[in-house]
Parts: structure tokens; sequence; C-alpha cells
């Protein structure tokens, strides 16, 4: 499997296209011009992103988005991989977060309970399915999709998540087409 295939894959399981997909591909490598110069992310917005990352893949039996540094991995990849426009509508889309928390809790994203949190993304990831569902493909991303699918990328691609959300060896031994499932097991990430 080339990777171009396994991006298809990825894309399939998050339930469409990767925005940014082309950077997971060439590597940040792109003749479009990436990035707006002098875009900088805050520790506050780090913990921020941290905070959003958790509430979508929260700790468990497993480690969750933060012990990830999941922050760390959204400011990488929109820093340094993503076009100015789709930086725009990320940056953007932290303040319409906060915005839409306080409307709906009455106080900001991070002093909001971990249920308050939640509900307000159960909304958000609603209003972007619906949104993405009838977008023109001339039309912008939504700005929760992009911190959604930055979120599982991140995760599903660290240390942690590979090694302790999913099943890993990691020198694997001879290939074995059909390995019995068990009801619970976890997937493989090798």
């Amino acid at each position: 499997m080339n990777r171009r295939e396994a991006l298809s894959s990825v894309a399939l399981l998050l339930g469409g296209t990767i925005i940014g997909a082309e950077a997971f591909l060439s590597g940040c490598k792109s003749d479009k011009k990436i990035g707006a110069a002098g875009l900088n992310f805050s520790q506050d917005d780090i913990a921020f992103l941290d905070e959003v990352g958790e509430t979508i893949i929260p700790a468990t039996t497993t480690p969750g988005a933060k012990e990830a540094k999941i922050g760390e991995f959204m400011k990488t990849i929109v820093t340094d991989c993503y076009e100015e426009k789709d930086q725009k509508i990320f940056t953007e889309g932290m303040t319409k977060l906060e915005e839409a928390s306080k409307k709906k809790n009455g106080k900001s994203f991070l002093e909001s309970s971990p249920q308050e949190r939640h509900d307000l993304l159960v909304e958000l990831d609603k209003e972007q399915k619906d949104y993405t569902g009838k977008k023109k493909p001339e039309d912008p991303a939504h700005y929760f999709r992009m911190m959604k699918e930055l979120t599982l990328w991140g995760y599903f691609t660290s240390e942690v998540g590979a090694t302790k959300a999913l099943r890993y060896v990691a020198v694997p031994g001879r290939y074995e087409g059909c390995v019995p499932y068990k009801k619970g097991d976890k997937a493989w990430a090798t």
C-alpha cells in the first residue's frame, strides 16, 4: 500500500477528505504558498487545543489526546503545513468555539465542565456535518472539522495512540492474512 492509498483509507475512516491531506502526502512540501508569516500560537492557545482534543478523545482506560500533546501537533500542522486561507479558518475557529462556549454555557471553554464541553462539541460536530454535506467544492472547510481531523490524525499517529490505544508490535513477525477477532480487541496500529 502506498501513501496515497493509506491516506484514502484514513480519509474513509474519518468520513471524508482530510483538510491538509496534501501535507500528509508530501511532508509539507508543496507548490502552493504555505502559511502566513508570523503566525504564532501562544501556550494558552496550545492548552486550549489540548482541551478540545481531550474532549474529543478523553482519557479512559487508555490515555487521552492531551497526553499525546495534541495541541502541539495541531500548532505544528497548522503553522507549517496549512495554506494561509486554512490557517485563517482554523485560528478564527478557535475564537468561534470560545464564543459558542460563552453563549451556550455562560463561560469560556476552559472554565466549562467536561460535560458542558462535550455537549458543545457534539453540537459543533452536527453543525459541521450539515455544513460539509451542503458545501460546494470551492467553499471553505468548517473549522471544527479541521480540529477534529487533526485530533484524530495526531492521536492515532502518536506514540501514545499507536501503542496504548491500538495494538502495536514494533517488529512484527510473519504476515498473517486472517487473524481471528475477539470481541473487545483493539485495532492494529502496525
